[in-house]
């Protein structure tokens, strides 16, 4: 019998976890220093987008991120 402070929630999961595909990905990533936003750059909507958060200017970089796919196509309106 476990002896469990009150509160203390156990959970066993026999479930196996399938890793995640991930695949070197553009991005646009803020320039101010003090903002963190970053957005993929098939999910922008202009040719050099401007942060949503801070209205800065953002560059192009590529990170390795999760496989996502974007129904909409760049530019359809």
């Amino acid at each position: 019998m476990f002896n469990l402070e009150e509160g203390t929630i156990i959970h066993f999961s026999k479930k196996i976890v399938e890793p995640i595909p991930e695949e070197q990905t553009s991005i646009w990533t803020c320039t101010n220093e003090e903002c963190s936003c970053w957005m993929r750059d098939n999910f922008s909507f202009g040719e050099e987008p401007a942060c949503p958060i801070c209205n800065s200017t953002m560059t192009s970089e590529i990170r390795l991120l999760p496989v996502l796919s974007n129904g909409a196509k760049k530019g359809f309106q």
